[in-house]
C-alpha cells in the first residue's frame, strides 16, 4: 500500500493531466453541437460493428447444431419418403396414390444423431467411428445415414463409440434398386474412386436411364426401402453378359461427412435375428 501511494505521489502531474483531459472532451462534446453529434455518430458506428461482428461469430458457433439438425431432418424425409412410397405401391399398386395407412410403416423408425470422429478413404476396407455406442442404443448390423443417403453399417460398438463398415469397403454388400423400375442388384466398391460404387446383377431385360435414382431395396434386414443410394452414371455388361453392372454416383459425400444418422428399427433387427437363427438350424442339420 505504501508503494502505490509513493507511486501516485511521484506521478501525481500525469494522473492529473489524463484526469484534466477527460474532463476536457467531457465538456467538448456535451456542449458543442457539432462535436457532440460526431461523437455520437461514431460511437453508434462502432457499436453496429461491434454488434455485427458478435452476429456473425454467435452463427458460426451455431453451425453445428443446425448442421445436426438439417442431418436429421434429411434423413427423416428419407426414410419417410422411401417407406411411403413402398407402403402406397403395395396398396394401391400405384405410386403416385397417397393413402393415410402408410404413415403405419413408419412408426417402427427411430433415429440415433452422432457425430463422425474418423474417417478413411484411401483404404480398400475402410471404416469410420461415430461418437455413439451401445449406452446411445447403438448396435451391430444397424443402418447409417446421412442426409443425403446411405453410408454403411454398424460393424462393432463399445458403451460409447461404434465402428461403421463404410459404403467405401470391399467387403459391403447393399442390396439396392432402381428406384423407377424396381430392378434390384447388390452395391459393391471397387476400391478406386470414393464417389462411385457399382451395382452387379441388374437383368438384361431391365428398362432403365442414365440419370435415375437408385435406392435401398429393404431385402438387407439393415436399412429401410427407398433411402437414396446415388444415381446411374453408366451402365456395361456384366463380365458373363447376363446382366448389367451400373456405375452409381454415390448421393453421400465421404470426404466432407460430419455428421450422421444410426437407423435403430426393431422389425428390422428381429427380421435379422430370424434369419440368422434359420441359417444356424440348416448348418446344424
Amino acid at each position: 500500500m505504501k508503494a502505490l501511494i509513493e507511486f501516485i505521489v511521484r506521478h501525481n502531474h500525469w494522473f492529473l493531466f489524463v484526469l484534466l483531459e477527460v474532463v476536457s472532451v467531457v465538456l467538448l462534446f456535451r456542449y458543442n453541437s457539432y462535436q457532440g453529434s460526431a461523437w455520437f455518430t461514431t460511437a453508434n458506428t462502432v457499436a453496429g460493428k461491434m454488434y455485427e461482428l458478435d452476429s456473425k461469430i454467435g452463427s458460426y458457433f451455431s453451425l453445428a447444431r443446425l448442421n445436426e439438425q438439417l442431418t436429421r431432418e434429411n434423413a427423416e424425409l428419407e426414410l419417410k419418403m422411401g417407406q411411403m412410397s413402398q407402403q402406397l405401391a403395395d396398396l394401391t399398386h400405384d405410386s403416385t396414390y397417397l393413402h393415410p395407412s402408410a404413415q403405419k410403416a413408419l412408426s417402427g423408425y427411430k433415429l440415433i444423431d452422432a457425430k463422425v470422429i474418423t474417417n478413411s478413404l484411401d483404404k480398400t476396407d475402410n471404416l469410420m467411428t461415430i461418437d455413439k455406442g451401445l449406452a446411445d442404443g447403438v448396435k451391430k448390423d444397424m443402418g447409417v445415414v446421412s442426409g443425403k443417403g446411405i453410408v454403411g453399417i454398424v460393424y462393432q460398438t463399445t458403451a460409447h463409440y461404434a465402428v461403421v463398415m463404410s459404403v467405401l469397403n470391399s467387403r459391403s454388400n447393399i442390396s439396392c434398386a432402381i428406384q423407377d423400375c424396381g430392378y434390384f442388384g447388390t452395391l459393391r466398391w471397387n476400391g478406386q474412386n470414393p464417389s462411385v460404387a457399382s451395382v452387379d446383377d441388374i437383368p438384361r431385360h431391365a428398362k432403365f436411364r442414365t440419370g435415375e435414382n437408385v435406392v435401398t431395396s429393404g431385402y438387407s434386414s439393415i436399412f429401410p426401402p427407398g433411402v437414396k443410394v446415388g444415381t446411374i452414371q453408366s451402365f456395361s455388361n456384366s463380365a458373363n453378359g447376363l446382366a448389367y453392372e451400373l456405375k452409381v454416383r454415390l448421393a453421400t459425400d465421404f470426404g466432407n461427412l460430419r455428421d450422421v444418422c444410426v437407423i435403430d428399427n426393431a422389425p428390422m433387427q428381429e427380421r435379422l435375428q430370424l434369419l440368422r437363427a434359420a441359417q444356424d438350424s440348416l448348418i446344424v442339420k
